[in-house]
């Protein structure tokens, strides 16, 4: 008799553990259920106006880079409030005021960017001026070319207008290839999307602004190095260009540049969250 009731208690604990055991396997399973997922959505967009201060730029002959890159990326701002007005938007600057590398950077990840855009111009030497136009949209990259690495140089070189820059950039040389691959390794995770926006905008920029395209490129970037979010460098046309420099400086050409990369960014904004 004792035996049995023992057996009976025994089968009487097996049942309640079984019990327990389903239930939390079917608690692990509505965790990992569909039905328990959120749908990604970019929230937040940070948008960078290149130079500023003291930093005007490239120089054309009667144009900065600072004041453009800032025109346009108001422009850019006002067209994504009207037409994505559940986006937030973030601006790196809002005026004609020095603000560093680092702390662009700083100013994104804050504010939880999804997105961050950095509007420049370009130059070349007067020698060959005449001839090259065109934009050029830059992802951070590890293959970097001569021309490339050229053109991180000069964006880079403002580091040397800051104040601490040798302790804000510890060990960074800007006349060093490794320094910039190594840049670019926090940039990986985000490789994948960035060239996706990137060759986004360089199409709408030639459809919409009807600007000859000169494609996506990689290069060791500063400012784009430690963002948590895809990130871009449009390089919106050549202010060395006499023909290019007044069409950027014109309001007409601000605002043509800056509907496409909204065009761009729209068209990405949709993909990534309908994926």
């Amino acid at each position: 008799m004792e035996k049995l009731v023992k057996l009976l208690a025994l089968f009487a604990f097996i049942e309640r553990m079984s019990c327990i055991l389903i239930l939390a396997l079917l608690l692990v399973m509505t965790a990992f259920s569909p039905l328990g997922k959120q749908k990604y959505k970019i929230k937040t967009i940070v948008i960078d106006a290149g130079h500023g201060g003291h930093d005007p730029g490239k120089v054309g002959k009667k144009f900065k880079e600072k004041d453009i890159a800032l025109a346009i990326s108001l422009d850019l701002g006002r067209i994504l409030k009207k037409n994505l007005p559940d986006v937030n938007i973030v601006y790196t600057r809002l005026n004609d005021k020095f603000v560093e590398l680092h702390r662009r950077t700083e100013i994104g990840n804050k504010a939880k960017g999804d997105l961050f855009i950095s509007i420049h111009c370009n130059s070349v030497s007067p020698e060959i001026a005449n001839q090259i136009t065109g934009t050029e949209t830059y992802v951070m990259g590890t293959h970097v070319s001569k021309e490339n690495l050229e053109v991180a140089k000069r964006e880079n070189s403002v580091i040397k207008m800051e104040q601490k820059y040798t302790m804000h950039y510890q060990g960074f040389d800007l006349d060093s290839p490794e320094s910039l691959i190594l840049l670019s390794l926090n940039q990986q995770v985000h490789i994948e999307n960035s060239m996706k926006l990137a060759t986004k905008i360089e199409k709408q920029l030639k459809q919409t602004a009807g600007r000859k395209s000169r494609g996506v490129k990689q290069a060791g970037f500063v400012v784009l190095a430690k963002t948590n979010m895809p990130s871009v460098l449009v390089e919106t046309g050549f202010l060395s260009n006499p023909n290019e420099e007044i069409f950027l400086a014109s309001a007409q050409g601000q605002m043509l540049i800056a509907s496409a990369i909204y065009r761009a960014i729209k068209e990405y904004k949709q993909e990534v969250e309908k994926r």
